[in-house]
C-alpha cells in the first residue's frame, strides 16, 4: 500500500468509492494545499505534524466482531461502527417518525446531500491548517446525525467507534452533527482501539446548532498505546442556541487535539469541561477555545487533568472576544494534578479581548496532591493508594458529572481507576 500523493489517483480512488462530484472535488483541492499550509498551533506544546499524517486511502471491510463487547440498543439511538463498517444502526420508529437521520456518513453524502454538502467540511475547512486538509483529502468513515426543527430526543445518541489496529492503515473519521431551531438532544462518542498495530487516528466533529437549539455533546476517547491520535472537535452556535462540551481524554497513546466553540449568535452559550489523565512517557497538549464573536454570549472552560508516570500534558485555554461582542462573558479554569516526580505540566490561560463592555476572568494550578486531603483519608483507615485514587475522583467530578448518559459517565470512572491503578 503506497502514499496517495496525486490528485488523479485521489479523484479515482473516490469515485470507485461512488462518492459525489462536490466530496471528490473538496478531496483532490485539499490535497493540493496539503503541503502548503502552516501547522496548528499549541502554545508551549512541540509536535511533528508529520509523524500524524499516513497519505493512503484504503477501501476494505472490518471484523464486526471486533465490536461485540458494545451492548446494541434498543430504546435509544445507536450507531456502532468498526473502521469503515458500520455494524449497527439503531433508530426507534417513534424518531424517524419525526425526521431525524441517523447513518454513516457516505450514506449521508449521497441520500442527503441538501444536509450534508452546506456543511460537512465548512466548519473546519481544509485551508485552515494543514492536519485540517489532511483529513479532508484522506477521509474513510464517519457518522451523520440530522435533528429536525423542534424534535426533542430524551435518551441520549450513542456512537461507537472503533479504531480496527488489527490490520494496517489510518482512522480518519467525522462526525456532522446538525440541530435544526429549537431541537434538542445530547450525542455521546466513544473510541475505542482493537488490535496492537501502530497507527494513526485522525477524528473531527462538526457540529450546527441552529437558533435556540440545546445540545450536549459527551466523549471518552480511549484509544491505544500503539495509536497516535490528533483530534478536532468544533461547534458553530447560532441565535440563543447552546453547546455544552463533556470530553474524557483516557488515550494510552499520544495525543494532539482541539475542542472549539464559534458563539456566532446573539445569546448563544457554552460550557466545555475537559479532563485528562496521561501515564508513562505518553505526551498529550490540548486547545480548548471559544470565540465570542455575538453579543452577550457566554462561554465557560474547565479543564482538569492529571499526570502520572514521566508523561507532559499542555492545557491551553483560550478565550477570545471579537470587536461587536457587547455583554460578552468569557470565563475559564484550568488546573493539573501532579502525581509523580518528572511529569511536566502547563495550564496556560490565554484571554484574547478585543472589546470594552465585557466580563473575562481566569484561573490556573499545577500543583500535587493536597497531602492533608490524603492525610484525613488516611487517618480513618485508607490506605494511600485508595486515598489518591478518592481525591483524584473529587478531582475531576466537576468534568464528570457533565456527561449525560449515565452509563458512559460509568464508563469513564471505570477508565479513570484502570488507568491509575496501572498508570
Amino acid at each position: 500500500m503506497t502514499t496517495i500523493d496525486q490528485p488523479a489517483t485521489l479523484r479515482a480512488l473516490a469515485a470507485a468509492h461512488r462518492e459525489p462530484t462536490w466530496l471528490v472535488a473538496q478531496r483532490t483541492a485539499a490535497l493540493s494545499q496539503l503541503n502548503r499550509l502552516g501547522n496548528p498551533q499549541f502554545h508551549r506544546f512541540t509536535y511533528s505534524s508529520e509523524k500524524l499524517l499516513d497519505q493512503r486511502l484504503i477501501w476494505r471491510a472490518a471484523d464486526p466482531t471486533l465490536a461485540a463487547g458494545i451492548a446494541p440498543a434498543t430504546d435509544h439511538g445507536q450507531l456502532i461502527q468498526v473502521g469503515q463498517t458500520t455494524v449497527a444502526v439503531n433508530l426507534p420508529p417513534a424518531l424517524q417518525a419525526q425526521g431525524v437521520i441517523l447513518t454513516d456518513l457516505f450514506t449521508a453524502v449521497t441520500q442527503y446531500p441538501e444536509l450534508t454538502q452546506p456543511y460537512l467540511n465548512q466548519i473546519i475547512p481544509a485551508t485552515e491548517d494543514r492536519l485540517a486538509a489532511y483529513h479532508v483529502a484522506y477521509l474513510n468513515s464517519g457518522i451523520f446525525l440530522y435533528v429536525p426543527q423542534n424534535v426533542v430526543i430524551t435518551q441520549p445518541i450513542e456512537a461507537h467507534l472503533v479504531q480496527d489496529s488489527t490490520q494496517d492503515g489510518p482512522q480518519v473519521s467525522h462526525v456532522l452533527i446538525v440541530a435544526d431551531q429549537g431541537s434538542q438532544f445530547a450525542f455521546t462518542q466513544h473510541l475505542t482501539t482493537q488490535g496492537t498495530r501502530m497507527n494513526r487516528a485522525n477524528h473531527v466533529v462538526e457540529i450546527v446548532a441552529n437558533d435556540n437549539s440545546r445540545i450536549k455533546f459527551a466523549a471518552v476517547d480511549e484509544l491505544g498505546r500503539d495509536t497516535l491520535t490528533y483530534f478536532n472537535r468544533r461547534a458553530v452556535v447560532k441565535r440563543h442556541a447552546e453547546v455544552d462540551w463533556a470530553v474524557g481524554l483516557m488515550n494510552r497513546g499520544d495525543t494532539l487535539g482541539q475542542v472549539a466553540t464559534d458563539l456566532v449568535g446573539e445569546g448563544a452559550q457554552t460550557e466545555t469541561k475537559v479532563v485528562a489523565i496521561t501515564s508513562q512517557a505518553q505526551r498529550e497538549g490540548i486547545n480548548t477555545r471559544i470565540t465570542n464573536r455575538g453579543k452577550h454570549t457566554v462561554g465557560h472552560i474547565l479543564q482538569r487533568g492529571v499526570l502520572l508516570g514521566t508523561s507532559e500534558l499542555v492545557f491551553n485555554g483560550i478565550g477570545d472576544i471579537i470587536h461587536g461582542a457587547a455583554g460578552a462573558n468569557a470565563e475559564q479554569e484550568n488546573r493539573l494534578l501532579m502525581m509523580t516526580p518528572g511529569t511536566h505540566g502547563d495550564a496556560n490561560p490565554i484571554l484574547l479581548i478585543d472589546e470594552n463592555d465585557v466580563v473575562a476572568g481566569h484561573a490556573a494550578s499545577v500543583g500535587q496532591v493536597d497531602q492533608q486531603q490524603l492525610y484525613y483519608l488516611m487517618s480513618r483507615g485508607i490506605d494511600r493508594k485508595t486515598a489518591e485514587r478518592l481525591v483524584i475522583r473529587g478531582f475531576l467530578s466537576a468534568v464528570l458529572r457533565a456527561i449525560p448518559a449515565k452509563n458512559v459517565q460509568q464508563q469513564l470512572i471505570q477508565t479513570i481507576e484502570r488507568t491509575l491503578q496501572n498508570g
